[in-house]
């Protein structure tokens, strides 16, 4: 059952978050000593997508006790092969597999189903998911669109399921200790917050001429509802998310990350109004369309919140690849995913003749456990209390629709107002427009 107090939560866990750090323990010997569960305890899932970080949240659900993976599926033959080559080698146990996932969820016996499909896919995938029965983990960024955002939220409603959105650090603690902090008061008035990544290390997309599809692939599927277009490696995998028809770029991907982290800090939902600049700035002949440069401001009531990317250039001026810098009036909050600290301002004291701080410093605080591990943890305890879990549908559509307000009002090249109330841009059907999903026939959105 989950409990409401994370501490406690954390520490009936303990043996959980223990194997963390068992870095150089097979994962096959992790799997073999947990404990054994009742059947009705027993959790069954099935996989759709099969690279990178579903793979990753498939072994943070593994490593707990009574989940099972039934069923694997992927457009990409090879993968598919490979994974459950994988899956079998670390559980000795096999997985069904499948090429298209509507056929995967005709089965009765899988509880839920982690969806780590490109972002065009998501919605579709959550939504069929949910209609059979089934609870969701979708990665982030929720949906490829504020429209489909939206829809989901109807879904959850309508079906009544558990869904998870793969933003982990909520279920990180040196994150929820940070927000605490700030809620506490002692920064005093918060003005202004920076959002930020810094891919120093990322080269360019060189272009590429479109070629024959790969064998195995099945590239109408992995298109789906995106518009048809000739195979391209570029536009494939790992690097498809710098492609509208498939994703929004950095914004969208490290952006709600980090983002949703200041959402989380200051309990907000979405700004009056954002404005962004950007471009292909570092690799202007890269074949990415989305930008490598990009700062994005969002007014709220009372603070600023800036997003801002970098890709093949330095650090960040406070020296760090990727975090948040809470600005305010008695100190400054600095956090990423290797923990957080506070420095105080000062104020020079014509009576002492020094620097006075306006608060105590916080010196650095690491994290606890791996937050993959726990929000994974915290998805399958709510599959059995029926709970909300720790990212559950209303922050995953928050989050993602304040990333695509950045990425609206980069391609507009101006700023763009949105109306709470009808959930729409004031006064603007450019952005109206760009907020909605454009299917490919005979793919259409699920009507709710």
């Amino acid at each position: 059952m989950i409990l409401p107090d994370r501490r406690k939560f954390l520490k009936q866990s303990a043996g959980f978050a223990a194997t963390i750090g068992l870095a150089n323990v097979p994962f096959s010997s992790l799997y073999a000593h947990r404990k054994n569960v009742a059947a009705n305890d027993k959790v069954s899932i099935g996989l759709i997508g099969l690279r990178g970080v579903n793979w990753a949240n498939l072994r943070s659900h593994l490593k707990i006790d009574g989940v099972e993976c039934a069923a694997l599926c992927d457009i990409d033959q090879t993968i598919l092969n490979d994974r459950a080559a994988d899956l079998e080698k670390m559980t000795g146990k096999k997985a069904d597999l499948y090429g298209d996932f509507r056929k995967m969820l005709e089965r009765n016996d899988l509880d839920a189903i982690l969806v780590g499909t490109p972002d065009h896919w998501h919605t579709l995938a959550a939504i069929y998911a949910m209609e059979s029965g089934k609870d969701v983990y979708v990665e982030k960024p929720l949906a490829n669109s504020i429209e489909e955002c939206l829809l989901l939220e109807k879904a959850v409603q309508r079906y009544n399921r558990v869904v998870q959105v793969g933003q982990q650090q909520r279920s990180g603690q040196h994150w929820n200790d940070a927000r605490d902090f700030v809620q506490s008061g002692k920064l005093g008035r918060v003005s202004n917050i920076k959002a930020f990544l810094n891919y120093g290390d990322r080269n360019e997309l060189v272009k590429l001429p479109d070629s024959p599809v790969p064998e195995g692939v099945d590239y109408e599927m992995w298109l789906g509802p995106a518009p048809k277009k000739p195979f391209n490696k570029n536009r494939f995998h790992g690097t498809w998310r710098y492609f509208w028809d498939y994703g929004g770029g950095i914004m969208t991907d490290w952006g709600v990350h980090l983002i949703d982290m200041v959402l989380l800090f200051m309990n907000v939902g979405a700004p009056n109004s954002v404005m962004s600049v950007g471009g292909k700035f570092t690799f202007p002949d890269s074949a990415m369309e989305t930008p490598d440069n990009q700062i994005a401001v969002y007014e709220f009531d009372d603070f600023v919140m800036t997003w801002e990317h970098t890709q093949g250039i330095g650090y960040w001026p406070y020296g760090m690849q990727h975090g948040v810098a809470v600005q305010a009036e008695n100190g400054l909050l600095l956090i990423d995913r290797n923990g957080w600290e506070v420095k105080p301002n000062q104020d020079y004291s014509q009576e002492k003749k020094e620097n006075i701080s306006r608060m105590d410093p916080v010196a650095h605080q690491d994290p606890q456990g791996n937050s993959r591990d726990l929000h994974a943890l915290n998805f399958i305890n709510c599959i059995k209390s029926r709970e909300k879990p720790a990212c559950d549908i209303s922050i995953g559509v928050n989050t993602a629709i304040n990333a695509h307000f950045g990425n609206i009002a980069y391609r507009l090249g101006k700023k763009v107002n949105w109306d709470h109330q009808k959930k729409e841009f004031i006064n603007d059907p450019e952005a109206n427009q760009l907020a909605k999903a454009h299917y490919r026939k005979p793919w259409e959105l699920p009507k709710l």
